[in-house]
């Protein structure tokens, strides 16, 4: 995908400037941003594929610019910042970002990862073209799963769009009902990396999917924990 734009978002202009170079170098176009207001120009102006983004930033921190963009734009998000604490990664993750990197960094992890990443994101919107195609959403226990907006609706008719691995992983429980899936397997179907020790990511995903769900009093166990194994869905499909 080397024509892929790709917007970084960092204050730190010799940080900035090697990561344009680093991506260039790729065959990447890439555009650059100080901010958030700044960011918010380059991404109505342009058709950006991905962003790169630090969390310590002037104004608004990455954090809560994640959460700006994913109420309005699914983009795929990478957070690059020198925040290594498990606090700031698993909330990166629980706003909705793709991967999260720690500075300083291995310039060609991070150009793989971002391949990847790219690479998928082409991959699912393939995907999910073929699936809509022949399904417009999945019914269960009073929620919809919408395939078109990438979102689930309760049974009161609230939305909530769902972040790519979150939808990723609704869709894969949704099409193997009943089946206990790994952790392993889950993280390979959400972000095509392969389970390493004390990673998270599964599990804050979970997590934030359940909320929605709780968001019903009283409601069936939709996701179940398989102690020791994974997790299972649990729905009742119409």
């Amino acid at each position: 995908m080397s024509t892929a734009n790709i917007l970084v978002v960092e204050d730190e202009l010799v940080t900035r400037s090697t990561l344009k170079s680093v991506f260039e170098a790729e065959g990447y176009k890439v555009f650059e941003a100080n901010d958030g207001n700044e960011m918010h120009t380059v991404i109505s102006e342009n058709n950006i594929n991905l962003i790169i983004m630090d969390i310590n930033l002037p104004g608004k921190n990455g954090l809560l610019l994640a959460r700006e963009l994913r109420e309005i734009q699914n983009i795929p998000l990478i957070f690059l910042t020198g925040r290594d604490n498990e606090v700031d990664k698993i909330l990166g993750l629980e706003i909705g970002a793709d991967d999260y990197i720690t500075k300083p960094f291995n310039p060609r992890e991070l150009t793989i990862r971002t391949r990847n990443l790219l690479t998928r994101t082409m991959q699912d919107n393939l995907y999910f073209e073929e699936v809509r195609q022949k399904v417009e959403n999945y019914k269960f226990n009073g929620w919809t799963l919408e395939i078109d907006s990438r979102s689930l609706i309760s049974p009161r008719g609230d939305l909530f769009k769902l972040p790519r691995s979150e939808f990723r992983a609704m869709l894969h429980f949704i099409e193997n009902p009943g089946k206990i899936q790994t952790r392993a397997e889950l993280l390979m179907k959400m972000t095509g990396r392969e389970l390493k020790a004390h990673d998270r990511t599964v599990d804050v995903t979970i997590r934030r999917i359940r909320k929605h769900f709780e968001s019903v009093p009283e409601g069936a166990e939709i996701i179940a924990t398989i102690h020791g194994e994974g997790y299972r869905f649990c729905g009742d499909l119409d």
